[in-house]
């Protein structure tokens, strides 16, 4: 199955907090969207890894993807090695995607930024003819995504493009708090912990509608890219 966009995550939610409203759109735009985990988030304060996986199962059906993978690295002790690199290839070579969404750049997470660089160098070396990967009992074919897309988090970076994602926010939002033992429940008895707060809660939609309001749309979602980014005529900019 060739796909159009594989976002990658450090952690199962990543993809939901940085992307999901874009996500969302384009699969109703009838793109191919999947989803790779890097980790089952085991670490995470609240919550158990079993619990994780199934909020992530439902995260996924709820945004339509056409499959989510988790190659259960090692949370909180990511290595950008060639073991790792070649694990992610496999699954880009598998899929073929033109576009590659991946973590923030830079994040209050150590396992953000170090899988952000992961998925970057993995997507570049799988267009490499000469590194050979094998999946499924067959050999295959090197292939190099177009476009490598890195999402915002939790730093307030500076966005490269932002993408009109009105319209498609109550998806995200039903698509992120999937993870109930992640985030604000007034009722819980987990410790408390940065993502858990009520402020957290909010600030994925007033940071939405402020980039919305930057680019005069009700909603936005910013990422940062490797490259400049083009445009074939100065009309394609809204």
């Amino acid at each position: 199955m060739k796909i159009d966009i594989l976002a990658i995550g450090a952690h199962p939610d990543d993809v939901e907090l940085g992307c999901a409203a874009t996500l969302a759109k384009e699969i109703e735009n009838g793109k191919k969207v999947g989803i790779l985990d890097l980790t089952r988030g085991e670490l995470g304060t609240r919550g158990t890894a079993e619990i994780r996986d199934e909020e992530a199962k439902n995260a996924a059906e709820i945004l339509g993807v056409k499959f989510r993978h988790n190659l259960g690295f090692a949370d909180g002790f990511l290595v950008n090695n060639p073991a790792s690199q070649l694990e992610i290839i496999k699954v880009i070579r598998k899929y073929q995607p033109d576009i590659v969404l991946c973590n923030a750049i830079e994040d209050r997470h150590i396992d953000h930024a170090k899988a952000s660089k992961l998925a970057s160098d993995a997507c570049f070396l799988s267009g490499l003819r000469k590194i050979e990967t094998i999946h499924d009992s067959n050999n295959q074919k090197a292939w190099r995504p177009k476009h490598v897309y890195h999402y915002i988090q939790w730093k307030n970076i500076e966005p490269d493009f932002v993408v009109d994602v009105t319209g498609f926010m109550e998806k995200k939002l039903e698509a992120v708090f999937a993870y109930k033992s992640q985030f604000h429940d007034a009722e819980s008895k987990e410790p408390m912990t940065p993502i858990a707060s009520q402020n957290f809660k909010e600030s994925l939609t007033y940071r939405a509608m402020d980039l919305g309001r930057l680019i005069g749309t009700e909603y936005g979602e910013g990422f940062t890219a490797e490259r400049h980014v083009a445009v074939k005529t100065i009309f394609d900019l809204i």
